[in-house]
């Protein structure tokens, strides 16, 4: 039989103990629901009993919620469930995600908050080329984009590209309404939106007129070579197999690609999915990351995730 472990540990004197606990006790409670351990909460003190191992987590997580509470950031419930999934895979430690800023905006730090989402900054770190799979939620085009701009701002590329295919347009834009921004607006209104979210309204729209960040469907990319550039290939499920290797051979000098998509919602209207086919292809190249993300990555709200994990247990009833 294991013997019991017993700790105890104190927040330091600026902490509020009902922000660590939370509202109703709900983070005390979702720690409890977790640990195999028995947790006591006593004025500004925790008293921790039971298996080492779960007691030695049980510290690493406090610790650390008494860091953020000190630093002034309020510790919320989907924000401890990342961090207990942390633990649980001994990957990183909660604290790993938090010191790993990719870029701070109007006092707000931009950072990889699950495991998955700290492999997938990494990949693009380290590679040229990095595919993220994986469902609504999981940041994958928001990270992406933090990782443009912080690049872009450390000068280390010249400018940003960003790009989707356009699907239900068939790539053929001629016969809608309206200029040809009013045509494609529609269909790049999210990367517009992630943009806006990282830079004011008024410095993004000088860049975007000077061209330092150009956002474009797809079909605008054939024949092109972009040096020095970040490039963003975002729902690249709707890729056909020749559009993602025109996409991909667009790379020039000092470029950098990183390529998006959800392949449970592919909307091609016929043939194979160019993101499904291209790890037969290129998995195991030297310079190319694959990262799948998946339910346990999503940090919107905490209902997508539960209805993340519910049409996968569907498809695999399936």
């Amino acid at each position: 039989m294991t013997d019991l472990m017993q700790t105890t540990l104190a927040a330091p004197p600026s902490v509020d103990m009902a922000c660590v606990v939370g509202a109703h006790d709900e983070i005390l409670h979702q720690m409890e629901e977790a640990f195999d351990a028995r947790i006591t909460v006593r004025g500004d003190t925790v008293a921790l009993a039971g298996d080492p191992i779960e007691v030695q987590q049980l510290t690493a997580l406090l610790t650390d919620l008494f860091r953020q509470a000190e630093s002034g950031q309020a510790p919320d419930v989907d924000s401890v469930r990342h961090s207990i999934e942390l633990l649980r895979h001994a990957e990183f430690a909660p604290s790993a995600l938090r010191d790993d800023v990719l870029l701070s905006y109007r006092s707000r730090a931009i950072r990889p908050r699950t495991a998955g989402q700290k492999h997938y900054v990494d990949a693009i770190r380290e590679n040229t080329v990095t595919f993220a799979i994986g469902p609504a939620g999981t940041g994958k085009t928001y990270l992406a984009m933090a990782m443009a701009v912080a690049a872009l701002k450390r000068k280390e590329v010249g400018r940003i590209v960003l790009s989707r295919p356009i699907v239900e347009a068939g790539e053929n834009l001629g016969f809608l309404p309206g200029t040809l921004f009013e045509k494609v607006d529609p269909y790049i209104r999210p990367l517009y939106d992630a943009l806006y979210s990282m830079f004011d309204m008024e410095r993004a729209a000088a860049l975007i007129e000077t061209g330092v960040i150009e956002v474009a469907p797809l079909a605008f990319m054939r024949g092109r070579t972009l040096n020095d550039a970040f490039i963003i290939l975002d729902e690249a499920q709707n890729t056909t197999p020749e559009q993602m290797k025109m996409a991909l051979t667009r790379l020039g000098n000092g470029a950098k690609i990183v390529v998006t998509g959800d392949i449970s919602q592919i909307d091609l209207p016929r043939g194979q999915s160019g993101l499904v086919q291209v790890r037969s292809i290129l998995e195991g190249i030297d310079d190319i990351a694959f990262c799948d993300l998946s339910g346990k990555d999503v940090v919107r709200h905490s209902l997508v995730a539960t209805i993340v994990a519910a049409y996968e247990r569907a498809d695999r009833k399936a």
